[in-house]
């Protein structure tokens, strides 16, 4: 077993239910992250991972979204001795804020959590295409799906766990019996 899917499985962030993903989508397993990252020394375990995966990439910007990125972004950030900055959700929209840039120069990794369909890192991609940096490579602490999303990068997830996910005219009849849970929200416009 994965190290990672290890701690994830130890701390507690892999939860049985029927969850609305922020993605829009239902699933009957949810990973909160935040198990997993409230611990220094799983946090510390991630990052290091993480890093690790880009140590020879001339990375020098580590950007993640909030809320959950800046935690990693900042990790990761430490771990490879580099500035590590983070974006927010502005009327839906994600949106570098205070004072944070990147410029024609920034070597940039993004950084993410959890990830469904890949919404936020393509919306993290645009901001780095539109600041005309250089994207070096995405990781994310674990993939829900059978193969890693397809962003157009090199994206290195620290864990592949498939998990299904309907959408809403899709959800099977045995889930929809179980009361919907709607676990951390982003701020992200749902699809």
């Amino acid at each position: 077993m994965n190290d990672i899917l290890k701690i994830l499985i130890d701390s507690g962030a892999i939860l049985e239910g029927h969850f609305l993903l922020t993605s829009g989508r239902h699933s009957n397993k949810y990973v909160e992250k935040f198990r997993l990252i409230e611990k220094p020394e799983y946090l510390d375990i991630v990052c290091k991972a993480m890093a690790k995966k880009f140590l020879d990439q001339n990375v020098n910007v580590v950007l993640g979204a909030a809320i959950g990125g800046i935690l990693i972004s900042g990790g990761v950030g430490h771990k490879l001795n580099v500035k590590h900055i983070f974006t927010e959700r502005v009327n839906g929209n994600m949106k570098l804020r205070r004072g944070f840039f990147l410029n024609e120069k920034s070597n940039v990794l993004i950084v993410e959590d959890i990830v469904t369909t890949g919404g936020s890192i393509f919306e993290l991609i645009d901001i780095v295409k539109e600041n005309k940096a250089n994207l070096i490579g995405i990781t994310s602490i674990l993939d829900r799906n059978e193969k890693p999303v397809d962003f157009g990068f090199n994206y290195e997830p620290l864990v592949q766990y498939s998990v299904e996910s309907w959408h809403e005219d899709e959800v099977p009849e045995w889930l929809n019996k179980i009361p919907i849970t709607k676990p951390g929200r982003s701020g992200k416009k749902q699809l």
